[in-house]
């Protein structure tokens, strides 16, 4: 099946790409193939200064080699042989009313036989609207429902425990869903557990592009412009402290520059600043906790 999960990503990996090209109307995205020191490789798509996008990566991978004793020690895993592939988005547009977006699906197996699926998509706005984030996660939860109907409540208190900065004491975003270790025999079948991973990233492109279009053209000025880059400084000290695809891959001798594609170009940390009560800025921190409701 290696085979056909890595036509399938590149297929997912593919279309995203026409369709943000697309939506930003102006930027293309470059081409980076690269090979993994200790076999396989990638695509590195990035794309930059668009008329929406400042800066993004849609990259897919397909790596094998040695897993360091640490992560297959975590991991839980007998043997020492790894094959990994995926699809891994990241998004940051200009605008601050056009929140960042984040994807990823991805396949592991082990020289073992033991393999799972894992992924999940969330959305991170500098201002929180209300109507996007519902909007989100009912398509979100459509998709799950359309599997198992258990799966979105799961999936989506997963991604509030996951998408969390406990030194800050919330969330990165307003979530979405987050599996990983979704294991055949466990969840449904090989074939079941794969066909959902390829219809989350199926999802990527229609739900992301309608949230951008409705906020493209939102006016902002100076203020909310900082803003972004605070809110953009929480995205990175996530990215660097707790995000496990990061370190797997800088803990593997990853690609760097594919690693840290997902950091945003600009970004700032200024001291202890607190917004005004009852402003813009005040509201979109009150929502950055675990449990809200989006879908009820």
């Amino acid at each position: 099946m290696r085979q056909t999960i890595i036509d399938q990503f590149k297929g997912i990996q593919n279309g995203i790409c026409r369709a943000l090209e697309e939506c930003d109307g102006q930027a293309k995205f470059e081409e980076d193939l690269w090979r993994h020191h200790s076999g396989g490789g990638g695509i590195t798509r990035i794309i930059q200064n668009g008329e929406v996008f400042e800066k993004g990566g849609v990259n897919f991978s397909h790596v094998e080699g040695d897993l360091p004793p640490v992560i297959a020690t975590h991991l839980g895993v007998q043997g020492v042989r790894y094959f990994a592939t995926g699809v891994s988005i990241v998004i940051h547009s200009s605008n601050p009313f056009v929140p960042t977006i984040h994807m990823n699906i991805r396949y592991f197996e082990v020289e073992s036989g033991q393999s799972w699926f894992g992924g999940g998509i969330d959305l991170t706005p500098m201002y929180v609207n209300e109507e996007d984030a519902r909007f989100f996660h009912r398509e979100l939860k459509a998709v799950c429902d359309r599997h198992n109907p258990a799966w979105y409540d799961d999936f989506k208190h997963q991604a509030d425990d996951y998408f969390f900065i406990p030194h800050r004491n919330e969330t990165r975003g307003i979530g979405g869903i987050f599996y990983d270790h979704l294991k055949p025999g466990e969840k449904g079948t090989f074939e079941e557990i794969f066909q959902f991973t390829t219809e989350v990233g199926k999802s990527f492109a229609p739900v992301y592009t309608a949230i951008v279009n409705r906020n493209r053209h939102l006016p902002y000025g100076e203020h909310e412009k900082n803003w972004q880059l605070m809110r953009r400084g929480r995205y990175v000290e996530f990215n660097l402290v707790y995000d496990r695809g990061t370190k797997f891959g800088l803990e593997t001798s990853g690609r760097i520059e594919s690693i840290l594609m997902s950091l945003p170009s600009m970004v700032a940390w200024n001291y202890n600043y607190c917004p005004k009560e009852n402003s813009p800025e005040a509201k979109t921190l009150e929502l950055l906790r675990k449990g809200v409701d989006w879908v009820g």
